[in-house]
């Protein structure tokens, strides 16, 4: 009985053993088939998520190509504007700003293509087209800079028509284009790594039941499997918790670039204005340079003036003669005060020229007295004139003054010993063979000294308002750069030439006035010369609109002098109301720049009113009253001025008028 007991306990066990192990060996490949479901769905999800980063690589890629087309466009409309306003602290600035933008952008898509060598070279030649570009419209840039107004349009049209702007457009579309179609490849593969977790989530969640059932079955004879089914459950949730984790730092780390981003924002906003104190600072730096080059020469002049008159007074009785000498000594000072004050307002475009029939050649004989007591006695100069002189028609004040400016810098590259020349020719040019000037006939004023010379890093910024290779306090860079707009403003150009240690030359090119001869030359008269002043022709009466007493005062005593019947009143409306009570009068002389109404106001008013009444302008600051065409061609005298221009000026403003009488009968 023990033996048969022993028996069937043994075969009983021995089912239930084999079924333990079935339970057991299916246990087991259920969880090699969960675990390896895992696996793939991990594998998945990081394909997926590689997918989904590329993705966003591309989509950054294609913001950046339309950021670097948007950056490109406006520095384009900028520096068209630019190019007509010439305003270099709003136009010009945005043009400068945008450019560097798109340089910018085209850095960070060179950097985010770096691992794709297709885009990269695309990238590489965008680079190339878009220096290219720049180059081309970096001319037109320059020149508006330096307000060569109509060159600037010039350039600027010339760049638009180039085919290197539809080059760098079809190079930004071919990048976009590459760009897309990788997106759209990437988008293909996310889908198809998304279906694929859905596919493995979906089998996983099928062999999960399927162990469930089984362990559920097979509990009563395998607990040992049922819980390996556990821990392999547990294992899956452990790893859906992890990808729930990743999925969490990948939003983390996408917020963190989105802050950095904002960061670099705030920083590229801070360093603008940092450049925009820089600017103003060197502006400040540039003001008080100018401020302090001004006040040296007016004191040196001042100096003059105030000392010769105080020694004329002194002299007035017991030395007639050498109290005209102070006399003669405080004039020159005044004049060259004058034309001090003449070419600051001409370099700040508030002073109209006034073009008049003029020879150069005989303008430099005139000067010569002047250029040597300036340049000094142990300087040399050599002068070389055409046989035939030709006239120009250009403002006599300002070819004055860059024929004497530019004799003082050579003064001060020389050392103030050596030898200077002054050569006025007559020059037949082709177009395009000066600067931007059209072909035809030009008179060239050249002065040459055997100075320093200019070092090449400077030579590109010798025309630059405010720069000066000078010492400091020893010039205020206006003067080459106010020689510039004079000669492009008179419809010429500036050619500078210098090697160090040999010295510089520098040429005006002025056009040729075509039939004018010398009869048809305005007379001048300077300050400091013995001036004969014969009586007036046209003795009539004037009347003096003149709103500083002072001057008022001195301009009756002048034109009482020349036999004229002068009456002054302050303003525009008193000399209406005279006009209207009075009437009898032969001449309006009327200052232009008057507070409630100026002269040009006045004299569009008396023109209307007395269309046969002559009018003069005096005036030494136009402003903002008129332009040369509001003066309506009327004669100007600018102060200060002496009797004899004074009575040249009045006799040339009353033979128009009787011209304008005779014409009307």
């Amino acid at each position: 009985m023990a033996e048969e007991t022993s028996t069937g306990a043994l075969d009983v066990s021995e089912p239930a053993a084999w079924q333990g192990r079935w339970a057991s060996a299916v246990a087991l490949v259920g969880a090699i088939i969960l675990i390896g479901l895992l696996g793939l769905v991990t594998l998945t999800n990081r394909n997926r998520e590689a997918a989904l980063e590329l993705e966003r690589n591309v989509y950054e890629t294609m913001h950046l190509v339309r950021a670097v087309d948007g950056s490109i466009a406006r520095a384009e409309a900028a520096l068209g504007r630019f190019a007509l306003d010439e305003d270099l602290e709003t136009s010009g600035t945005s043009y400068y700003q945008e450019w560097r933008r798109a340089a910018f952008h085209i850095g960070r898509l060179r950097s985010l293509v770096r691992n794709d060598e297709e885009q990269l070279e695309r990238v590489t030649l965008l680079r190339q087209l878009f220096n290219r570009r720049g180059e081309e419209l970096g001319r037109a840039a320059t020149a508006a800079s330096r307000q060569q107004g109509t060159a600037a349009l010039g350039l600027f049209y010339s760049a638009a028509g180039s085919d290197t702007l539809t080059q760098l457009q079809a190079q930004l579309d071919a990048i976009e284009d590459a760009a897309r179609q990788t997106l759209n490849e990437r988008v293909r593969a996310s889908q198809a790594a998304s279906d694929s977790a859905d596919r493995f989530m979906m089998w996983l969640g099928w062999v999960a039941v399927a162990i469930s059932l089984l362990a559920i079955a097979l509990s009563y004879w395998a607990y040992k499997a049922f819980a390996e089914g556990r821990i392999a459950r547990s294992q899956a949730d452990l790893e859906a918790e992890r990808s729930a984790e990743l999925e969490r730092a990948v939003q983390a780390r996408t917020r963190e670039l989105s802050t950095a981003n904002e960061r670099l924002q705030d920083e590229m906003s801070e360093r603008a204005a940092a450049e925009e104190k820089l600017r103003q600072v060197q502006k400040m730096e540039a003001v008080g340079q100018l401020t302090g080059g001004i006040a040296h020469d007016f004191n040196n002049m001042l100096a003059v003036v105030v000392g010769g008159l105080d020694l004329a007074k002194r002299r007035m009785r017991t030395s007639p003669r050498e109290a005209e000498d102070h006399i003669d000594s405080a004039l020159e000072g005044a004049t060259r005060a004058s034309a001090l004050t003449r070419r600051l307002l001409t370099f700040a475009r508030a002073e109209p020229l006034l073009p008049e029939a003029i020879a150069p050649s005989t303008l430099v004989q005139n000067m010569l007295e002047l250029i040597d007591r300036t340049i000094g006695e142990r300087i040399r100069v050599h002068t070389s004139f055409p046989d035939e002189p030709w006239h120009v028609w250009a403002d006599q004040n300002g070819l004055e003054n860059a024929i004497l400016n530019l004799c003082v810098n050579a003064r001060d590259a020389m050392a103030e010993t050596g030898d200077l020349t002054i050569a006025v020719a007559n020059a037949t040019l082709g177009d395009g063979e000066v600067g931007a000037l059209d072909a035809g006939e030009y008179v060239r004023v050249t002065v040459a000294d055997t100075g320093r010379g200019i070092a090449p890093e400077h030579m590109e910024r010798v025309f630059e308002p405010f720069f000066t290779t000078k010492p400091v306090g020893k010039g205020t860079g206006l003067g080459l750069s106010q020689i510039f707009g004079f000669a492009r403003q008179s419809g010429g150009d500036i050619v500078l030439e210098s090697e160090v240690g040999r010295g510089t030359s520098v040429s005006i090119y002025l056009p040729h006035a075509v039939g004018v001869t010398a009869a048809a030359e305005t007379p001048r008269h300077g300050f400091g010369q013995a001036e004969e002043i014969r009586p007036a022709l046209h003795s009539g009466r004037i009347l003096v609109v003149e709103d500083d007493p002072r001057v008022s005062r001195s301009t009756v005593s002048a034109l009482q002098e020349l036999g004229h019947r002068p009456h002054a009143v302050p303003g525009g409306a008193e000399a209406l109301r005279i006009l209207e009570e009075e009437g009898g009068f032969d001449l309006v002389i009327t200052d232009v720049v008057m507070p409630n109404m100026t002269g040009v106001e006045l004299a569009r008013e008396v023109g209307r009113t007395y269309p046969g009444l002559g009018i003069l302008f005096v005036t030494g600051y136009v402003g903002e009253a008129g332009t040369l065409d509001e003066l309506g061609g009327r004669p100007v005298l600018r102060k200060p001025f002496t009797v004899a221009q004074l009575a040249a000026a009045v006799e040339s403003a009353m033979t128009r008028r009787e011209g304008y009488d005779a014409a009307a009968e």
